[in-house]
């Protein structure tokens, strides 16, 4: 991996970087505005195999984006390349009235000193950066607000506030894990009619002032707190995925 290309896709200059808390912000924050979070080579029909070669060429040479194993697991590969003591983890997703299965998701936990922090790029419109992995505490950033709370002997829990109340987002094992072990939820998030993966296209990417996010028959803006969505035809959504993402499907 090629890391000077890979900050020079994220709009940073390699020197300087030290593996301190505040860096970790800025990676963070810099890969959510620079690489959106889509599922779109699962409906282009071209398989997601967990390489981070495979990773690398698609997000930092191609200037695609990707979902949580893409996401994550380049972005722990860099991590590791600046000289952060990482290790990737398994999570499972909230559903509404359940939780996925090990493996639904991959996040990464980052230890700096005494100090340890949970870091994702690959979820959607969630953390803009790192939480400290610090039980009970409330925490704010410009997503919003977050309590990493015990879930049960095993699981922790990372919660939102949700108007007056909390929402769960996932639970996780404090568990080191490798890639290789994701590959079956990720051949079932690309490849099930179960999967909500399949069921429509999605690119959405953080702003500096909010939010921009395309489905099949959306396409909504956030800024500033004003919400704007507009409907849209097929034709219209690789006009968007163009114009918005700068993506186009070669």
């Amino acid at each position: 991996m090629n890391v000077r290309a890979y900050l020079e896709r994220l709009g940073l200059e390699p020197d300087h970087l030290e593996p301190n808390e505040e860096v970790l912000r800025l990676l963070q924050r810099k890969h959510l505005l620079t690489v959106p979070f889509e599922n779109l080579d699962i409906h282009w029909k071209r398989p997601i195999i967990l390489d981070t070669e495979r990773f690398y060429e698609k997000i930092v040479i191609n200037r695609r984006g990707g979902f949580c194993y893409e996401l994550n697991g380049l972005f722990n590969e860099l991590l590791k390349a600046l000289g952060f003591q990482t290790r990737l983890i398994s999570a499972r997703v909230f559903k509404g009235t359940e939780y996925g299965p090990e493996f639904d998701h991959a996040a990464i936990i980052v230890t700096i000193g005494d100090d340890e922090y949970l870091t994702d790029v690959g979820f959607g419109d969630f953390t803009t950066e790192p939480l400290r992995f610090s039980l009970g505490a409330e925490q704010q950033d410009t997503s919003g607000f977050f309590i990493i709370r015990r879930f049960d002997d095993e699981y922790f829990d990372v919660t939102k506030r949700d108007g007056d109340d909390w929402k769960s987002e996932y639970i996780f094992q404090d568990i080191p894990r490798e890639l290789s072990e994701f590959t079956e939820m990720c051949d079932f998030q690309q490849y099930s009619p179960d999967s909500h993966f399949t069921k429509g296209k999605l690119c959405s990417i953080l702003t500096e002032s909010g939010r921009k996010t395309v489905t099949d028959m959306k396409f909504t803006t956030t800024s500033h707190g004003t919400r704007e969505t507009i409907d849209i035809t097929s034709e219209d959504f690789d006009r968007v995925l163009e114009g918005a993402f700068y993506i186009i499907q070669s």
